[in-house]
């Protein structure tokens, strides 16, 4: 059975790897958003599909981007895992 500690550290990584891996598409649609608002806020246009689809096109292309970068840290993450998996007791 795993300790209170083991437990713990392996969801405080768990968390981790998931800010990591998902930061950098927040932060696209994020910025794309703001362009966008302002954009809109500017020359009155107010579309709904205007704030969407490019939002959409940017997620798509920073998973694209970012891909590699998503797969090695889920892979480490993975890797850590299984490494640790020695280090339970088992009773």
């Amino acid at each position: 059975m795993a300790s209170q500690g083991q437990v713990i550290s392996i969801l405080s990584d768990a968390i981790t790897t998931v800010i990591l891996c998902a930061a950098p598409m927040l932060l696209v649609a994020m910025i794309i958003g703001l362009i966008v608002s302002i954009f809109q806020a500017t020359t009155q246009i107010n579309e709904q599909t205007l704030a969407f689809v490019p939002k959409i096109v940017g997620v798509l292309l920073a998973l694209l981007l970012f891909a590699g970068f998503i797969f090695s840290t889920v892979g480490g993450f993975v890797t850590r895992l299984y490494q640790s998996i020695n280090s339970f007791s088992i009773t």
